[in-house]
């Protein structure tokens, strides 16, 4: 029996309305995605520890705190029918509703922290949202689901500065581009690079106001878990200790797993837990405990269902050994990313 502490509240956002998007039979980001998640949970020990959440319809001026307003009627005029809006990137007749509801998911999370219901949570959606742009659906993406709650969080006073780690292998170009110019949101990302969207080099840190606010770390294929945890102690955890965030979400991709059929990383399940967890303790000491997780990418459903259940394990207060890294060595590109990040934030 898994051993959780009693005082983190855990809110898990799930809902079969969310299967209505479906792309199309010999799509990557299919409907099964998530079945395949709530069937996995709903026979796990863990399924009356979390608190079920119903996710909200967004509302149009919700969706428009990061989408131009003419992107939205043009997502809102494929409800009905089928739409190619990108080569990867389909809608279906409730697409739409479905979009909305997904950005809903997200918010409902911020308001029950808010409201004291819930400390941290995981908003398991779809479509998936961090590629999405202002005017422009792509990468299975149809709206920034991520990017409109960090931005919600701060137009409600929920919090001055939010921290956005990403750990999709894909890097998230849409919430980079969200927030290039402002300071109170700092966007982490680690992924597979050069892959899709071809974006997130290390030299891409904002400008103006934001410069020095966008920090990537754009790694060859074949990393794994010693080396996302060595970087999230040694880059991350400073920076987020020196930015100090009052709330922390993610962009939790799974296709940094081993087996995914999109990516080209060796994470494993206790990789994703890992993770979670040292997030989870900057967020006790940071934010409150204020964590949320969205998913995004994943398509091995295997890794995809185990890793959600080893992380909403670690969001109730399961703590689990982390890598041993008494004998890892970085590899010199890992020393060189972190060496050039180091000089910027001066840690």
């Amino acid at each position: 029996m898994v051993l959780l502490n009693s005082f983190l509240k855990t809110g898990i956002v799930m809902d079969k309305r969310y299967f209505d998007h479906d792309p199309g039979k010999w799509h990557p980001e299919s409907p099964q995605r998530l079945k395949s998640i709530y069937e996995y949970l709903e026979g796990s020990e863990i399924k009356d520890l979390f608190k079920k959440i119903t996710p909200r319809f967004a509302l149009k001026e919700e969706i428009t705190l990061v989408h131009a307003p003419e992107y939205v009627e043009l997502i809102a005029s494929t409800s009905g029918r089928e739409a190619t809006l990108d080569p990867d990137t389909v809608t279906s007749p409730r697409s739409y509703d479905t979009a909305c509801l997904a950005v809903g998911g997200g918010l409902i999370l911020l308001e029950a922290i808010s409201q004291g219901h819930i400390q941290n949570g995981f908003a398991l959606v779809r479509p998936p949202g961090h590629h999405a742009e202002k005017r422009k659906a792509m990468g299975f993406c149809l709206f920034n689901n991520i990017a409109i709650a960090a931005t919600y969080a701060l137009k409600n006073h929920l919090a001055k500065k939010v921290l956005i780690v990403d750990w999709d292998v894909h890097h998230g170009n849409g919430t980079q581009h969200a927030f290039y110019n402002v300071a109170d949101v700092l966007y982490f990302s680690i992924h597979q690079y050069p892959h899709y969207p071809m974006t997130g080099r290390i030299e891409e840190i904002g400008e103006g106001e934001g410069k020095g606010f966008t920090v990537n770390v754009p790694l060859s294929a074949g990393y794994g878990d010693k080396d996302y945890v060595y970087i999230f102690k040694n880059l991350l955890c400073p920076i987020a200790k020196k930015y100090r965030p009052q709330l922390i979400l993610v962009s939790a991709g799974f296709d940094p797993y081993i087996d995914d059929p999109l990516g080209g990383m060796y994470v494993s399940v206790a990789g994703f837990a890992a993770m979670t967890q040292i997030l989870r303790k900057l967020a006790e000491e940071l934010c409150d405990h204020h964590l949320i997780l969205f998913l995004e990418g994943g398509y091995h459903l295997e890794g995809l269902k185990k890793s959600v259940e080893a992380i909403i394990k670690v969001l109730l207060g399961e703590d689990i050994k982390l890598p041993d890294l008494s004998d890892y060595r970085p590899s010199q590109e890992i020393t060189a990313i972190l060496d050039q990040h180091y000089l910027h934030w001066q840690i």
